[in-house]
């Protein structure tokens, strides 16, 4: 990037100092954002050389320009549009797979009569609603949310992930019952 003085020919243009032609003015764009930053330099008016394929921006308003390779720049847009291509096609690679799953039956819970539910090595057990892996919560404190006493996991319990089932142990048996949140 050098510095320049541009000359002016008597129409108030700006003319190009490698071609001799007369620079085209183009207004700057509205603010975006690129990787996650502001680009503030959109917002900036340039001098473009079409013949030379370089542009001028002014530092300052102090008369002297900076040069800038359009070329880049076009380098720069087709990498950052390929990038979100790709980041695209990740998320519908991720997303294939999710919607590939099966999808289980859940039974409804009046047809659920109290059971016995065992942890196996793992902590887990097969949800007695849908058929997939309930994780085991043990009983933890009382703790306060909102300025309130929170008992949901208080008591040790069952749930399942896939269909949001909570089984609860009845008082001090070995058997589990669907509970209502």
């Amino acid at each position: 990037m050098a510095v320049t003085k541009l000359e002016v020919v008597w129409e108030k243009r700006y003319v190009c100092p490698h071609c001799g032609r007369k620079l085209h003015y183009v207004e700057g764009d509205a603010v975006a954002v690129v990787d996650g930053r502001v680009d503030m330099n959109r917002t900036l008016p340039k001098y473009v050389c079409t013949s030379c394929k370089v542009y001028y921006r002014e530092l300052l308003g102090s008369g002297y320009f900076e040069e800038y390779d359009m070329r880049d720049e076009v380098r720069e847009k087709m990498a950052t549009a390929a990038k979100a291509v790709q980041e695209r096609a990740a998320q519908a690679a991720a997303a294939a797979p999710a919607a590939a799953k099966p999808q289980r039956v859940v039974k409804p819970t009046g047809d659920l009569q109290p059971m016995i539910l065992k942890r196996e090595a793992d902590g887990k057990c097969e949800c007695p609603r849908c058929g997939d892996r309930m994780d085991f919560v043990e009983g933890q404190p009382v703790r306060i949310v909102d300025g309130k006493p929170d008992m949901e996991n208080v008591m040790d319990h069952f749930h399942c992930p896939y269909c949001d089932s909570v089984f609860r142990r009845i008082a001090t048996t070995d058997f589990f019952q669907y509970s209502e949140k």
